[in-house]
């Protein structure tokens, strides 16, 4: 973040210390000053550039097979970026010869799964480049240790957040999570979001999903959005029901909780303790 000098005269500048929000710019004349606007100029078009950045699917499956995942690589009903972006509908399906392919994998491999990860590129291929190895691996040796079954790894080309019900019903899933690129703000061209649902099928509104967003360096760390994610899995195979009536409520250790102990409810919400 810009480093700002003390002015005990305007305090918005300490407020700038603490956010990438764009306050306290300062004028001059009537105007914005030169660097602030430029600045602006550039955050739009990383922006931009996210949105139309092509996913990297070869690159990611040799990372995944290097990590010993299997992965299989599917592609929405939308042709190209242009009927993505235009046409948020065919984002949310697969193509005919993707649900071919699903439904004959599903043939040969019966039985079904207790989850299916689904990557798809979303609104920014970038936050996918960057943040789905690192946080899967934080995800595994958990999903490990509950003994659930898993799927490969499933990759989907401009795909939305709906297309993981389909996937996730083809292979006869308990559960699903889809990480995905989330639509680039002005200071994170690079932010990746997961979706959770259990028991998906074609049809689902998001009701019935939870969502944990932000994911990024800068924001939520993939050891909390992991702790999140498994928190919500494990409450949804107890309950059965995943999305409004299924509240995040995992017991987060702080540096002000007493030795270890743990939190009663969300860490947000929670009174303070007497």
């Amino acid at each position: 973040m810009e480093k700002l000098p003390f002015d005990p005269h305007n305090p918005w500048l300490e407020l700038r210390r603490l956010t990438p929000a764009r306050i306290a710019l300062g004028r001059t004349g009537t105007s914005m000053p030169t660097r602030a606007q430029l600045d602006f100029q550039y955050a739009h078009a990383q922006a931009r550039d996210a949105v139309h950045l092509p996913f990297d699917h070869t690159a990611l499956r040799s990372q995944l097979a290097e990590r010993g995942h299997e992965s299989v690589l599917l592609h929405s009903a939308a042709i190209d970026r242009n009927s993505y972006l235009q046409r948020p509908d065919l984002g949310r399906k697969l193509s005919a010869e993707s649900a071919q392919a699903l439904s004959d994998y599903a043939v040969a491999h019966p039985g079904g799964v207790d989850l299916v990860i689904v990557v798809a590129d979303g609104l920014s291929a970038l936050a996918v480049h960057r943040h789905t190895l690192p946080l899967l691996a934080r995800l595994e040796e958990q999903i490990h240790a509950e003994s659930w079954s898993v799927a490969p790894v499933i990759l989907v080309e401009q795909g939305r957040v709906a297309v993981a019900d389909e996937i996730g019903e083809r292979l006869g899933a308990k559960m699903t999570v889809i990480l995905i690129g989330e639509r680039p703000g002005l200071s994170s061209p690079d932010s990746l979001g997961l979706y959770f649902t259990y028991n998906p099928k074609v049809g689902l509104t998001d009701a019935y999903r939870n969502c944990i967003s932000n994911v990024r360096l800068e924001g939520l760390s993939y050891g909390m959005a992991a702790h999140r994610l498994l928190y919500l899995m494990r409450e949804a195979c107890r309950r059965q029901l995943s999305g409004v009536n299924l509240k995040d409520e995992a017991q987060v250790q702080t540096l002000e909780s007493e030795s270890g102990a743990d939190m009663k409810g969300n860490f947000l919400l929670s009174p303070p303790h007497a």
